[in-house]
């Protein structure tokens, strides 16, 4: 799937600082216990691979992934809900496997909320496997919730992160 397939409108590109605001506000729509301000911008800080994915230059999604040693996790990739079930999610999540595969890596991780049944069904249907769980790793309402770690080999994707 390309990104014109998903939305005619729909770019990604590198994150800058001036779009934490807007990355922000996408987290925040998007999550009951959302990344701070302040975690987006030790992102950028560091050097992770930061992008966002736009729809006419409105930020809508973006990712969050550190690619070394041979592995990538990605640890945010958030889509506003108004914009969910459209592909962006897949579009994005292709791009950064892409730029892993670039950067040499051979297996990709993520952990995703175990009672988050569209995501899951996401990285099922690109690929990823049920690897472990994380007790009790993720806020919740009434406490913590397990996270699901979730890997998938790199090997033999193309450049635009498709096997």
């Amino acid at each position: 799937m390309s990104m014109l397939e998903c939305h005619p409108g729909f770019s990604l590109r590198p994150m800058r600082g001036e779009d934490l605001a807007a990355v922000g506000a996408v987290e925040r729509a998007a999550y009951a216990h959302p990344w701070s301000d302040e975690i987006f911008q030790d992102c950028l800080r560091v050097g992770y691979c930061c992008w966002v994915g736009e729809i006419d230059q409105d930020i809508v999604a973006h990712g969050i992934m550190s690619v070394a040693v041979g592995e990538c996790h990605i640890f945010n990739l958030c889509v506003h809900p108004r914009c969910q079930r459209q592909g962006l999610g897949r579009a994005l999540l292709r791009h950064l496997l892409s730029l892993a595969l670039k950067r040499k890596a051979d297996t990709a991780f993520l952990e995703v909320r175990a009672s988050n049944g569209c995501a899951r069904a996401l990285y099922a249907s690109e690929g990823f496997c049920e690897i472990g769980t994380r007790r009790n790793y993720y806020p919740a309402g009434k406490g913590r919730e397990d996270a699901t770690v979730l890997a998938r080999e790199l090997r033999g994707l193309d450049a635009t992160g498709c096997v």
